[in-house]
Order: structure tokens, then C-alpha cells, then sequence
């Protein structure tokens, strides 16, 4: 169960950054809220994983997530630049997570 909490807590990060980038898009206050609620589900979820994740383990896969769900979801959505190089680093991110649980 504490594997799923830290999916959940590096997805509600991602939706922490969507809503961080339609603020600043829009400028409109209510997102400010999203950007709270996202965030503090985010960290809950976290805490919740560490119960039994070891800490860096489990801090270093959050960030990894959040990292890389936000760099695909601002190509993906927002139409910001998309490069080997750019590409290449966040599969680095992904695959270095997955080795940290290989390892563990």
C-alpha cells in the first residue's frame, strides 16, 4: 500500500505543476488554491509512503516523478521544447528510480 501512496503522492505534484503553470498563464487566484490542495495531498501521501519506504528511497522517487511528470506534461501540454538531450536526462530519472527500488 505505501507504493501506491507515493504514486499518488508524485501524481498529485504533477497536478501540483499544472496548476503552478495555468496561475501563471491566467493570473486568476483561484488556481493558487489547486496549487495548495495538490501539494498538501501531495506531502500527505508522502508521509503516508515513509511510513514503510525508506526516506530516501521514497524522497527520491517523489522528486523523481514530480520531476519528470512535470518536464513530459509541459511537452505534452504546453508545447515547450523537446530535445534528445532533454529526453534523454528524464528517462536517466526514471530508470535511476526504478534502480533505487531494484536495489532495495
Amino acid at each position: 500500500m505505501s507504493w501506491i501512496f507515493l504514486l499518488l503522492a508524485g501524481a498529485m505534484e504533477i497536478f501540483g505543476v499544472i496548476m503552478m503553470k495555468t496561475y501563471a498563464i491566467t493570473a486568476k487566484k483561484i488556481y493558487l488554491l489547486g496549487v495548495a490542495f495538490f501539494f498538501v495531498l501531495s506531502l500527505g501521501s508522502l508521509s503516508l509512503a515513509l511510513q514503510e519506504i525508506p526516506m530516501g528511497m521514497g524522497y527520491a522517487i517523489w522528486t523523481g516523478i514530480g520531476t519528470a511528470g512535470g518536464v513530459l506534461v509541459g511537452i505534452f501540454f504546453y508545447k515547450e521544447s523537446r530535445n534528445f538531450w532533454k529526453l534523454f536526462f528524464i528517462a536517466l530519472i526514471i530508470v535511476c528510480s526504478a534502480g533505487l527500488k531494484l536495489v532495495s
